[in-house]
């Protein structure tokens, strides 16, 4: 019994998951003024620096987890969940990153319908992740667990949508697009913000994963 006393408990993990998701709102956010704003070069970098600041401030969180779960012998879930879960949180934000990152080193002119689309899918994705992540603290409880689980099938049709949209904008591009550069540089940007939908998707399949198990 004195033995179990002195064990290391729990850590702060959900306080941490939560964080983080506020970061890669954050991040998503500031990805998507870039995107609104991309004609005006001093918006454009002012964004994609708050891009780079959000994703730093996600990894330090990322860091701290693991860090923390190295040191804890009872976690409140699974020691793989909370492994897989930021891990996967923190795929998110580095692929926002890198998707901002791709349109000033390939030197993007102009935003495509298809880019502004699929960011307004990234930013509903991330937006209801962070509300999910907020639930798992809670969800032994059935009205939250049957929350989140709705919260999370959302993020699966919205990723359904971005394949969709980028299907569609592999078609339009390689049928209409004569510059093979430019056909390059596109596709490059929206196959990574369609990952970004993909990843949102396999955090809310995690969380599904938390519920069933502790619910």
């Amino acid at each position: 019994m004195i033995f179990g006393k002195l064990l290391p408990r729990e850590g702060n993990f959900f306080a941490l998951f939560n964080q983080h998701a506020e970061h890669t709102v954050t991040a998503v956010h500031a990805f998507a003024d870039m995107v609104k704003h991309y004609a005006d070069p001093a918006l454009r970098e002012r964004y994609n620096r708050a891009v780079d600041d959000a994703e730093g401030a996600a990894d330090s969180v990322t860091l701290e987890v693991n860090r923390i779960l190295h040191q804890t012998f009872i976690t409140p879930i699974d020691r793989e969940q909370i492994h897989s879960l930021i891990n996967t949180m923190d795929d998110v934000a580095d692929l926002l990153q890198d998707a901002a990152e791709a349109m000033s080193l390939y030197d993007i002119r102009v935003m495509t319908d298809h880019i502004v689309r699929l960011t307004d899918l990234c930013v509903r994705c991330v937006e209801r992740q962070k509300t999910a992540v907020a639930m798992l603290d809670q969800v032994g409880r059935a009205q939250t667990a049957a929350a989140a689980l709705k919260i999370c099938a959302e993020i699966d049709q919205l990723e359904g949508e971005a394949d969709k949209v980028l299907h569609n904008a592999m078609s339009k591009l390689f049928r209409e697009e004569p510059d093979v550069r430019e056909v390059i540089k596109l596709k490059a940007i929206y196959e990574l913000l369609e990952t970004v939908t993909d990843r949102s998707d396999d955090v809310a399949k995690l969380i599904e994963g938390v519920i069933l198990e502790n619910s």
